[in-house]
């Protein structure tokens, strides 16, 4: 098989399981080396043994997203090792509790835009430079619908994702006449991950896409050319 990312650095949030999981091992099965971020450890050496057992490469690093200066650290770490990123693929996010807008608890609503939003924009500027040093970066950001179009009960992490998507936009603009950087969102649709089932307990998973569906969809992406700010739905 023909490896599109040869050569390329990516990094994914959220790779310990679901479509973070099923997008880092296909980059790395596009021949890239895949650094995997998340805040369980055995969830990422689980994913690390599996590309490896592939015949492919990753690094894991254990961090939470909401933790201090920490993806300060893991940026400097980095780029202490690679000199530019390629790849930069925001798929962490938590769901919250999926309640009435007046009855949204101020802390649960903090935590939902401090990772889904706020811990976003620390990945980007710390990046940055480093996305700024490859020929053709790329930054993919994860959504939802209910970004877009509002649903009763879904305002917390709805509107958590869309300020990621005018906050990911904002920046494709930003820096497109300057550099090779292209960002996109991704919108996946119904897929049979964890954060789904919490969000439709009776839904049968059978009845949905696999991660790895998605997984191909974003591995086309990042190898193909793009306007800023594509959008698409899987």
């Amino acid at each position: 098989m023909t490896q599109r990312l040869t050569g390329k650095l990516a990094l994914v949030t959220g790779a310990s399981r679901g479509i973070g999981a099923a997008t880092a091992k296909k980059l790395a099965a596009e021949g890239a080396h895949v650094i995997l971020v998340a805040r369980t450890a055995g969830g990422l050496e689980a994913v690390e043994d599996a590309i490896h057992e592939a015949d492919g490469n990753a690094t894991i690093a254990p961090l939470d997203l909401v933790d201090g200066d920490s993806i300060q650290r893991l940026a400097t770490a980095v780029s202490e090792r690679w000199g530019a990123l390629d790849i930069l693929v925001l798929n962490a996010a938590m769901l919250g509790s999926l309640t009435p807008v007046v009855q949204i608890e101020a802390k649960e609503l903090s935590a939902v835009m401090t990772l889904n939003f706020t811990a976003q924009q620390a990945l980007i500027a710390a990046f940055d430079p480093m996305l700024k040093k490859s020929e053709n970066g790329r930054v993919i950001a994860l959504t939802s619908s209910v970004g877009a179009r509002p649903r009763a009960y879904w305002g917390a992490y709805g509107a958590s994702k869309a300020a990621l998507d005018t906050l990911i936009t904002a920046y494709g603009e930003e820096v497109k006449n300057l550099t090779k950087i292209r960002v996109a969102i991704v919108d996946p649709g119904g897929t049979a991950t964890d954060m789904r089932a919490l969000a439709f307990p009776g839904e049968d998973p059978a009845t949905l896409k696999s991660p790895e569906v998605v997984a191909e969809a974003i591995a086309d992406l990042v190898t193909a050319e793009f306007e800023t700010g594509h959008r698409i739905t899987v």
